[in-house]
């Protein structure tokens, strides 16, 4: 179909649309934003259906959209609404996070909440549009039914276009994929194609995709879609209609028909539009976790942002095991490893670790990362064994009492392992005891994992019974002073505000991923970080991993200079150098870069982007007149004119540049880089060049 004719035909699709939202009895409610440039329209429709719509700078981004829910055996949430009572309110605050990438976060926005009755059954809709976007969510006030069985939510967001998107398939269990850029219209065509080799098997449409979704309009506006403060629901997906460009709501299921149950009073999480004139503006934007709760912990002076190393990059190239012995010299049902027989090849054992505790304490890091330190590695993966791990027996060759004690005498942490096999059940019957473990030896952060198939069979690992599970171990640790990294549980939704010693998640495709495209890692900061910080696990320098590991031929699609720029350019205050001691010994100029780079901000800046492009970013020490810049590009070389007028002028600085040499590439010579040194003030600009696949970090110091 020609661009024409689809365009028209939208078009007409939009006027049936609009038309539909039309009532006689004027039930029509405005909301602006702050500024004035955002409009939020609510309505109910003659057949008294909740519907709104959103406008920015006079450009519709959100048309006529529906609202409600269906619900097992009953009449659904949908239509036959009155409108009760509409309240409205405006907040203009400044709140101060526990870590972050500015020392201080306004939140400014106006509100509304309209009151629906359906029959007895009562039903509220808020709104809150801020300069940057807007959210909204269902409230179910306390009424004569007290349990609501959703079967479906059928929140609408009809696109005013069809944009450009940047997007991965929809799928239960995992965001570990690569991004693909396309038109709305395309997306049915391309996402019936294996992305990965290894599509789940839960991928619930081939128009279905996940968020944090980036868009863009034809005519230069940027569009974010995503959800904030999910609590006690599922994970929501957007199921897209292709041919009127509408997504739909898509809950996450659990075991059953009945994909969320909520007790009245309930508030479901927010459904959030984020809008921006610049890509910078949706980087920059603190939408979703302003419209998470306050920090709900009493003492936070226990949270501290954290820059690790970790005995894991050995066992993810092949060169090393997490298990001890081999599962054919192993009783499982005994895990009895007095008669076990050594396969010689285990990364966690006691030389192997002090060795890893010497060069990260040498080098000023806080944390060591340890896996495969505990019993049953063996034979875990896949098996859908309850059993396997309880986080708190090690092996024979790791000696934790000792090992703690000697990386506190180096001045340094060892960082906790839960691998959970994703048996949900299992961890939770032994969090108690590992988290007491943990305290024993003066362990404060842990990395959880849920690799494998959500136990018990039939669950998600998006659904509402796995989610509540995720927040109750970050609530439950923040009762020991635990800080956590989950990986493969749900994306963040901001829920970091809330929580702040959740720390850091993975929920997308970090660097161990092979071939990963370079700009993947230009589109990340757009999506998955915009609900919270990702443990990416940057600073590879050994590209060639052969050399690593003789077996493992993959090569990754980087420079070392962009691994540089990603401590700036991901945010994140939970960094790990991830590469091996012996390879960063050798390029010790560079190393220096990630071991002055700071993991906490007071101030950021996003001086330029485009998804999929490039990146450049620029962030203040915290609390020091320090600043750090970043840039990476994807697979195109790419030159860019720095400016440093964010500098305080009249002061002096020197800045030390880490650069792509001029034979750099990602594929051919990715260990080519250039590191130069010179007085800088706010009056320079510097010119960079980023090689195909690469990027340049700079530190620039105050004198």
């Amino acid at each position: 179909m020609n661009n024409k004719l689809y365009i028209s035909l939208l078009a007409a699709g939009v006027a049936a649309i609009a038309s539909s939202c039309s009532n006689e009895v004027s039930t029509r409610q405005s909301l602006s934003s702050p500024d004035g440039r955002i409009q939020v329209t609510f309505d109910l429709t003659p057949q008294g259906r909740p519907c709104y719509s959103m406008v920015f700078s006079g450009d519709t981004i959100i048309r006529p959209s529906m609202l409600g829910f269906e619900l097992k055996d009953q009449k659904p949430l949908t239509d036959g609404f009155k409108m009760q009572s509409v309240t409205t309110d405006a907040v203009d605050e400044t709140w101060v996070p526990v870590w972050g990438e500015n020392d201080s976060i306004e939140n400014r926005y106006n509100a509304m909440t309209v009151a629906l009755k359906q029959g007895d059954r009562r039903l509220d809709i808020e709104f809150r549009v801020f300069d940057n976007g807007m959210g909204l969510r269902y409230i179910f006030p306390d009424q004569s039914q007290k349990t609501f069985e959703i079967t479906g939510e059928l929140t609408e967001m009809a696109m005013g276009g069809d944009y450009t998107a940047w997007w991965i398939p929809g799928d239960y269990d995992t965001q570990e994929y690569e991004y693909t850029k396309s038109r709305l219209s395309e997306i049915r065509a391309l996402s019936t194609k294996d992305q990965m080799g290894n599509v789940s098997q839960s991928v619930f449409s081939p128009t279905g995709v996940q968020t944090s979704l980036m868009l863009k309009t034809p005519d230069g506006k940027y569009v974010n879609l995503h959800e904030a403060s999910l609590v006690n629901y599922p994970a929501m997906h957007l199921n897209l209609n292709d041919t009127t460009l509408t997504f739909t709501s898509q809950l996450t299921p659990g075991r059953g028909d009945v994909v969320a149950t909520v007790d009245v009073p309930f508030s479901t999480p927010w459904r959030t539009v984020t809008v921006g004139d610049k890509a910078t503006d949706i980087l920059a934007s603190n939408l979703i976790y302003n419209l998470n709760e306050p920090c709900a912990l009493d003492d936070t002076s226990w949270i501290e942002p954290v820059k690790y190393m970790g005995v894991w990059w050995e066992m993810i190239t092949g060169k090393s095991s997490w298990s001890y012995t081999d599962a054919t010299d192993f009783d499982l049902a005994t895990f009895d490893y007095s008669a076990a027989k050594p396969h010689g090849n285990h990364a966690a054992n006691n030389e192997n670790v002090k060795r890893y505790i010497d060069f990260a304490a040498a080098n000023g890091f806080d944390q060591l990362l340890i896996e495969g330190w505990n019993v049953g590695w063996e034979d875990w993966f896949g098996k859908e064994k309850e059993y396997v791990f309880d986080f708190v027996t090690p092996y024979p060759d790791f000696d934790i009492e000792e090992l703690n004690r000697y990386a506190h005498s180096k001045g340094i942490k060892l960082m906790m392992h839960h691998e959970t096999s994703g048996s949900i059940e299992n961890y939770e019957r032994h969090m108690d005891a590992a988290y007491d473990l943990m305290n024993k030896y003066g362990y404060n952060a842990v990395k959880s994992g849920y690799v494998g198939n959500i136990l018990p069979k039939g669950e998600h690992h998006y659904s509402q019974w796995a989610v509540n599970h995720y927040l109750n171990a970050v609530k439950k640790a923040a009762d020991h002073n635990i800080m956590v990294n989950a990986h493969e549980a749900v994306r963040p939704t901001g829920l970091a505000r809330t929580y702040p010693n959740l720390v850091g998640n993975e929920s997308a495709m970090g660097i161990e991923y092979q071939n990963m495209t370079p700009g993947h890692v230009t589109i990340l900061p757009f999506t998955r970080l915009q609900g919270g910080p990702m443990d990416f696990t940057p600073g590879i320098f050994e590209m060639d991993l052969s050399k690593v590991s003789p077996n493992n031929t993959e090569h990754k699609r980087a420079t070392v200079a962009n691994q540089l720029a990603l401590y700036v350019t991901m945010y994140s205050p939970l960094q790990m150098a991830a590469d091996l001691p012996e390879n960063y010994a050798r390029k010790m100029d560079a190393f220096k870069f990630i071991k002055d780079v700071p993991v906490d901000w007071s101030e950021s800046r996003y001086l330029d982007a485009e998804p999929g492009e490039f990146i450049v970013a620029a962030r203040r020490e915290k609390g020091k007149p320090n600043w750090f810049v970043g840039g990476v590009t994807n697979e195109h070389a790419r030159d860019y004119n720095l400016s440093l007028d964010f500098l305080t002028p009249g002061k002096t600085y020197t800045a030390t540049i880490y650069a792509d040499a001029s034979d750099a590439h990602y594929d051919t010579n990715p260990a080519a880089y250039r590191i130069t040194t010179q007085q800088v003030t706010s009056a320079d600009t510097l010119p960079m060049h980023m090689a195909p696949g690469g990027g340049f970090a700079v530190s620039i110091i105050a004198e």
